[in-house]
């Protein structure tokens, strides 16, 4: 494997202006990532503040204890609980088959910064995954693309759930789930890695457990040598850490909804679109109903909380109550859940995807209201995988890497069809239909002179005869098609790997096809290169 790094702007505006650094980092973020120092002011700012460790480090452990635990694991949680130890973090929902490529991305990421500036700082750097278990969107989770067709096709798991569940408490039934993915391993077709591929997920799946179990156990089996420490974020064990940080968020409820929308509006002064919706009356916690095992999220005014129909309806004491005797029953939403990260964690980096970087930007003056500084937001590694056989395509088409990654090869493709298209039969073709369509007009005017009532026949048998002469030159354009199909495979190859369905590949494709290619050391390899954090798009050749 190699790496070699491009320049391709983000699709998100704000997130490239940032990257780039197009705008003041100080209106939007505490930190500058263009500052030499950015890393040192940050730990330094880190060693005021006090942290609940031992709680964090308690409560890693026993979540973590149900995979196997790597001495790396076991280093870094005891390393935790160190008054000097820092962490790099970041987050993503736990898809089925880990989810897209994205997701991968991320875990590198963190893993890798962390290990950076431990050297760098000479302090305790710890790499930590937040599983977002208390999301409930299943449809965000709940498929991966199966390749049918030589194309991409979405598969979801056939789990009906009209309910706001955690996904955390979306349960797995194994068999389906076995059934499931051996269907998607079979499009990508049997290699020497499938079985073993299959009998690593079958033996993770029987263990029981939800949408977040698997994921973790998953995440967990390629990333512990590393490590990489996890935690489930709807995971009740952890509310009652956070106990105390919900106590704040419902104090504060009214200003933390009005800095979000000052600073949203600030944005739209400078031309930037606003990423979180939400409403002057938005109280940015859920209430998670135990009897329904759904999320509700509560609405504030100035005498209670409630859900958008009423129900359930709480005064704020009694919500505070909550907090304070069954905090599992609340859930954090995309305006609280940075902020309750930065109080449980001494973050020295968040390692953010290009959505997420606008939308903490968003957040800027909610922080401020804890007196905290907002850590810094580092935009992860993004990662296009190149293998060989489509290098070669690329090479032999003669496409433009850089054309393929941001659009797909279409613009290619037509530019090639153009030049080996036939120009006198497109010529003859052209003037055929001119001469007929001027003819027949000449004609049926001159019948319509003796019989007014031909006009529908005749108008009719005109577009009869075109219709004939387009579907023979249609015919004529399939046949060309035809005799070039060895060359326009490539095309469809490439953009199939690269640019699938109009996205970037790491949207589309998981991890689990290229493991199903190259073997279960794939990950490793993927670790074993040096990642530099230049704000390029890292192209990996395999």
């Amino acid at each position: 494997m190699e790496i070699k790094d491009l320049e391709i702007p983000s699709l998100n505006q704000f997130a490239s202006d940032y990257s780039q650094g197009n705008l003041e980092a100080e209106d939007y973020f505490h930190y500058s990532l263009s500052d030499p120092d950015l890393f040192q002011k940050r730990y330094s700012d880190l060693m005021t503040r006090s942290f609940m460790r031992a709680e964090l480090a308690d409560y890693i452990y026993g979540y973590m204890a149900k995979f196997t635990l790597s001495d790396k694991v076991l280093t870094n949680i005891k390393d935790l609980q160190k008054e000097d130890s820092v962490v790099v973090i970041g987050g993503q929902q736990a898809g089925l088959l880990s989810g897209p490529l994205y997701t991968i991305h991320k875990v590198i990421s963190i893993i890798k910064l962390a290990k950076q500036q431990e050297k760098a700082l000479n302090k305790k750097v710890i790499p930590v995954f937040w599983i977002a278990g208390e999301d409930h969107d299943l449809a965000e989770v709940n498929h991966v693309y199966a390749l049918k067709g030589e194309k991409p096709e979405k598969v979801a798991f056939p789990l009906y759930h009209p309910f706001k569940t955690m996904v955390s408490d979306l349960a797995l039934d194994p068999e389906s789930a076995v059934k499931w993915i051996e269907e998607i391993m079979e499009t990508y077709g049997e290699t020497d890695f499938t079985q073993e591929l299959l009998d690593k997920s079958k033996s993770f799946l029987r263990k029981g457990g939800s949408f977040v179990d698997f994921f973790a156990s998953l995440i967990n089996d390629w990333f512990a040598e590393y490590g990489l420490l996890l935690l489930d974020a709807a995971d009740p064990k952890l509310r009652k850490i956070e106990s105390g940080y919900f106590l704040k968020l419902i104090d504060q409820a009214g200003p933390i909804t009005e800095a979000v929308l000052e600073q949203q509006a600030f944005m739209r002064e400078k031309g930037y679109k606003r990423i979180i919706e939400m409403e002057s009356d938005a109280a940015n916690i859920f209430y998670c109903d135990p009897e329904k095992n759904e999320r509700i999220l509560l609405q504030q005014s100035a005498s209670n909380f409630k859900g958008k129909d009423g129900i359930p309806a709480f005064s704020k004491s009694e919500l505070l109550a909550i907090a304070d005797r069954s905090p599992e029953r609340l859930s954090n939403n995309v305006v609280t859940r940075p902020i309750m990260q930065e109080m449980l964690f001494p973050v020295l980096a968040f390692i953010s995807g290009p959505g997420e970087i606008a939308y903490w930007a968003e957040l800027k003056r909610a922080f401020e209201l804890f007196d905290i500084k907002m850590p810094p937001i580092i935009p992860r590694l993004n990662i296009s995988i190149l293998e060989r056989g489509i290098a070669t395509d690329i090479e032999e088409t003669g496409v433009g890497l850089i054309e393929v990654l941001t659009a797909g090869t279409a613009e290619a493709e037509k530019r090639y069809l153009e030049e080996v298209k036939d120009d006198t039969v497109e010529s003859l073709f052209a003037q055929t239909r001119a001469n007929l369509e001027e003819n027949h007009l000449k004609f049926s005017s001159k019948a319509g002179e003796f019989d007014k009532g031909l006009q529908p026949l005749l108008e009719k048998n005109r577009k009869i005869l075109l219709g004939q002469l387009d579907f023979a030159h249609s015919r004529f354009i399939k046949s060309t098609r035809e005799r070039h199909s060895i060359v326009l495979e490539k095309y469809n190859r490439i953009e199939t790997s690269l640019h699938p369905l109009g996205s970037p590949q790491e949207r589309i494709w998981t991890v689990f096809y290229y493991l199903n290619k190259y073997g279960p050391d794939f990950i490793a390899d993927l670790m074993q290169l040096d990642y530099e954090f230049n704000n390029k798009h890292k192209v990996i050749y395999i």
